[in-house]
This record gives structure tokens, C-alpha cells and sequence, in this order.
């Protein structure tokens, strides 16, 4: 049949009840949410094919069944009674017509989010209960995968900051670091040779010791901060594991920690490279001493290392409490960390894999016979070097004569003057300039007759860069006999130049004896080069 609509046309009515309940069939069967009907005593009457695929029972198995028994856990069930019979004991329903979120129970045991809005259904012989129960895993996940997200952003973003406070820090260090290191270290010089003086030469020694200590801080902190691509190169273990050890001492000795190296030196060199190497070690040393705070004394860590065919890998070994089984699997995970917010942000071993993985090693958990936890750090054994190159890694001697000029170039006065009296014992004669514009113009007067220039990198009227560039265009013969130093962290700029420049950088804090070695290979100047 049809009726007439107010704009003149014509709609087909459903002419039967029977026509209206297939078509209500037919909405219900095919919504994406999950209907469940129930009668009054809360057996299941019909239940949708969404239903079916969310919860995982079949029509047969669910019609006839109490729904509290099908999707209702085991920690809702009380209170499901509870307003059941207060339902049917005064009829006045408390969930009706409202959206709540609650949990459901699938077939497999599965406990899920779920919204749920019931509706009443009166028919002429009975009342009915329509549930329909929208699944909110997905929504849920999402939310947290943001907030994951949000979290990875403001670490990510708080290790960037300390990044930049480390290399600060350090850039501040190095230069009375320097100075403090080279004086110590000439210091000792002086009192080892001095007859009756070898107490005052002990104390010096000590004095040099604790300033190498600091130096290697102090690299380790511009190490972390670079974030520079990979510079992989052989490199021997055992100095790489003492100086992480050495960055950690303190650590180590307040928490009461003892480090047992198995290593004597005569392991085989790896191929890797070394600042990304010392983080890796670092990191799980870290995170040993950390596990090692939950046990009572002793507390033991021990390094050890396994010769493979073509790798060699270090063993970290605790007799800490451990990691279960179920947490083991996700260790690796960004940002999975089961320490208390505020210890730990949860990707130390993940970035220690990625630094592993880049450089053709692993990083791995390894089976522990007894308490504890080990990972194992492999890494590319170093191929033997050649002869050839056997010898021109060597050092080239020092053969100063009296002959031999050299300039210094700092703003650090203290420093240029530690530099200029480490290569007067070795025969120089030097010059000492407390700016580049100064520089410039000593440069300027003597022409090319310096045999070396060292000079600092970063100055604030004339720079090293600047410098140099005006040495190319006046001087180019002594632009290739200078060595730059710097206390700087090397950012992009400085970086840039010196790889276009390709000469060699002597970064701070260093002893004077690295001048006078890395100056000494320099060619000696001729009568020609002179202005």
C-alpha cells in the first residue's frame, strides 16, 4: 500500500508485521556493533553476527544460555545479579537508556573494553532487553599508542637537552682541564728526574692520574652528545671496558658494587667505533648497578669475553634478582622499562641494540646458570693490520732542532703558554698569541717561516677557520703545517670545515706530549716559502 506524502509523492509502507520484523532482522544482522537480546531472566534470546565474531560464540551455543555465563568476567558477576533482581523486585532500571563502559568476557578468556547501552523491548506477553555493546580495544590501543607516542616525544626531547647541557658542560671543562692536565703531566716530568724528589714526583703522578680520569669523563660526555654518524675503526677492548668503568667509578663504589674484569689484553682487536662501543658498555653497566640496588651485598659484576669465529663478545654478568620470564621477551622494546618513573626512560637497551646491530654485532640476554641477569655484546673482530700500515700508524719520531718555529694560537693564554713550553723542551722556538687577529699579524711579519701552527679552533675576533682561509690565500705552504685544537663539542659547522680542510684536530683536554707528536711529522719549512 501506499500513502501520499506532504510534497505530492508516494512511499511504499510496510503493509505486515512480519514485513517489519524482517526488515528490523535485517538492520540488526548487519550492524557493525554487537546486539545481544535478552529476556527478563537474562537468557539470551538473539544475538547478532557482530556479536557472534567479537565474542566468539555461535548462535546455537549462546541462544538459551545465561548472558552471565557468556560475556559477563568473573569480577562483574555479583553485581550483574545484583541488579538483575533489583530490576525485577521494584522495575526501575538504573542502566537503561545510558551509555556506560564496562568489561566483556569473550569465549577464548579474553577480558575486553566494551560500551554498553541497553534498551527495553515490551511485547505484548513480555519484556525483552536489547544490549549493544560496541568492542573498544581498538579505540583503546589508539589512546594508548598516542600517549606512547606523547612520552617516546618528551624523552626524546629531554635527552636532546641533556645532550646539549653535557656538551656545554664539557665545553667549559676542557680548557682548565687542559691546562690542569698538562701541568700536572709536566710537573711529574720535572720531579722524576730531579734527584731527591721522588715523593713530590708520586704526588704529581697522582695528580696525572686523576686529570686522565676527568679527561676521559669529559670525551665520554662529548661522545654522547655528538650524535655523529659511525666512525668505525679496530680498537682493543680492555681500554675501552676500563674507561667506562672509570666514567662509573663513583657510581660503582657508593652502591657498593664490585667489577671483576676478565680481560688481560691480549684479546683480539674489534672493529667498531669507540665512542658508540663505550656507550653501549656503559648503558649496561648502568643498568646492572641499578638491578643490583634490589639485592643485599655482594654485589658482583662480572665482564668476561667469548672469542667467536669472527666476532668477540663481551659477557655482563650481575647476581642481581634477575629478569621473569614474561618481561625478558620485551627488554629490547623502546620505552619498555619496569623502573619507577623518574629512574629509567626505558630505551638504554634499546639504543644499545641499534648501536650493536649498526656496527654488524648483536646485543643479547644469555641464559644464567645461577641468580642473576647477562647480556652478551658482540662485535666484528678487526681484520690484521698490514705492515705498511703497521708503520704508518707508528708515531713519527721527534727530531726538534733549535732550527725548528713554531706559533700558538689561543684565547686561553694558560693553554698557549702549557703548549709553547712542551715544544720549547723539545727544541722549538715559539711564538705565543693570545687572539687570531694577533696571530694574523705575527704571521704576517715572520711570513712562512713557522714550521708549525697550532691554533685554536674557536676564538671570538679572527677564528681558526678564518684564519686558516687567510693562510691558503697569503701563505699556503704554512696553511698546510697547522694543527687546530678545540674544546669545542664540533658542531656541524666546525665539523664541516674541518673535513674540507682535512687537517688534523686535537681536541681538549690533551697532554702536551700529543702536540709535539702530531706537529713533529709536519714538513720542515724551506728559505723559498718565506715571504
Amino acid at each position: 500500500m501506499t500513502a501520499a506524502r506532504p510534497d505530492g509523492q508516494s512511499a511504499t509502507r510496510l503493509s505486515t508485521v512480519e514485513e517489519s520484523a524482517l526488515v528490523y532482522e535485517a538492520v540488526v544482522a548487519s550492524a557493525l556493533d554487537s546486539v545481544i537480546i535478552v529476556d527478563e531472566a537474562g537468557c539470551v534470546v538473539a544475538l547478532n553476527p557482530a556479536a557472534e565474531s567479537t565474542f566468539g560464540y555461535s548462535a546455537r551455543e549462546a541462544i538459551g544460555r545465561q548472558i552471565s555465563d557468556l560475556i559477563v568476567p568473573d569480577h562483574l558477576k555479583a553485581a550483574h545479579e545484583a541488579g538483575m533482581a533489583r530490576y525485577r523486585a521494584s522495575r526501575e532500571p538504573r542502566v537503561l537508556g545510558r551509555r556506560v563502559e564496562m568489561e566483556a568476557r569473550c569465549k577464548d578468556g579474553r577480558v575486553i573494553p566494551v560500551e554498553l547501552a541497553i534498551t527495553e523491548v515490551n511485547l505484548l506477553d513480555r519484556r525483552l532487553f536489547t544490549a549493544n555493546l560496541r568492542d573498544l580495544s581498538a579505540q583503546r590501543a589508539a589512546a594508548a599508542e598516542i600517549e606512547r607516542q606523547k612520552e617516546a616525544l618528551h624523552q626524546s626531547e629531554k635527552l636532546a637537552a641533556i645532550g646539549s647541557l653535557l656538551a656545554g658542560v664539557a665545553h667549559e671543562l676542557n680548557n682548565p682541564l687542559s691546562i690542569l692536565l698538562g701541568q700536572a703531566t709536566m710537573l711529574h716530568e720535572e720531579m722524576d728526574s730531579a734527584a731527591g724528589a721522588a715523593p713530590v714526583a708520586r704526588r704529581a703522578e697522582k695528580l696525572v692520574t686523576a686529570a686522565e680520569r676527568c679527561a676521559r669523563v669529559v670525551r665520554s660526555f662529548l661522545a654522547i652528545a655528538r650524535q655523529r654518524k659511525a666512525e668505525t675503526r679496530a680498537i682493543a677492548i680492555l681500554p675501552l671496558l676500563n674507561g667506562a668503568i672509570d666514567l662509573l667509578q663513583y657510581k660503582l663504589q657508593s652502591s657498593g658494587v664490585t667489577v671483576t674484569l676478565q680481560c688481560d689484553g691480549s684479546e683480539p682487536e674489534i672493529f667498531a667505533d669507540p665512542d658508540q662501543a663505550q656507550q653501549i658498555v656503559v648503558n649496561l653497566l648502568v643498568n646492572a648497578v641499578q638491578a643490583l640496588e634490589e639485592v643485599e651485598e655482594p654485589r658482583e659484576i662480572t665482564i668476561s669475553p667469548r672469542l667467536r669465529r669472527d666476532q668477540l663478545g663481551i659477557v655482563f654478568a650481575d647476581n642481581g634478582p634477575g629478569i621473569p620470564p614474561h618481561i625478558a621477551r620485551r627488554i629490547f622494546e623502546p620505552y619498555f622499562t619496569t623502573k619507577p618513573q623518574g629512574v629509567g626512560t626505558g630505551i638504554g637497551l634499546s639504543i644499545s641494540r641499534g648501536l650493536a646491530e649498526a656496527q654488524g654485532g648483536q646485543l643479547s640476554l644469555v641464559a644464567q646458570p645461577r641468580r642473576g641477569a647477562a647480556f652478551e655484546l658482540s662485535l666484528p673482530l678487526a681484520a690484521a693490520p698490514a705492515m705498511e700500515g703497521e708503520e704508518q700508524g707508528r708515531a713519527p719520531a721527534v727530531t726538534a732542532t733549535a732550527q725548528r718555529r713554531a706559533i700558538v694560537i689561543d684565547d686561553e693564554l694558560e693553554i698557549a703558554v702549557l703548549i709553547a713550553e712542551a715544544l720549547q723542551r723539545k727544541g722549538y722556538r715559539c711564538d705565543i698569541a693570545a687572539s687570531g687577529r694577533e696571530g694574523q699579524a705575527l704571521i704576517a711579519a715572520l711570513g712562512s717561516g713557522y714550521d708549525a701552527v697550532i691554533c685554536d679552533l674557536r676564538m671570538p675576533d679572527l677564528d681558526g677557520p678564518g684564519l686558516y682561509r687567510w693562510m691558503q690565500t697569503h701563505h699556503p705552504a704554512l696553511a698546510e703545517r697547522t694543527l687546530f685544537v678545540t674544546g669545542d663539542a664540533l658542531g656541524p659547522a666546525a665539523g664541516r670545515f674541518l673535513a674540507e680542510s682535512r687537517r688534523p684536530v686535537l681536541e681538549k683536554p690533551f697532554v702536551p706530549a700529543e702536540v709535539v707528536r702530531m706537529i713533529a711529522g709536519f714538513p720542515k719549512h724551506r728559505v723559498t716559502d718565506s715571504a
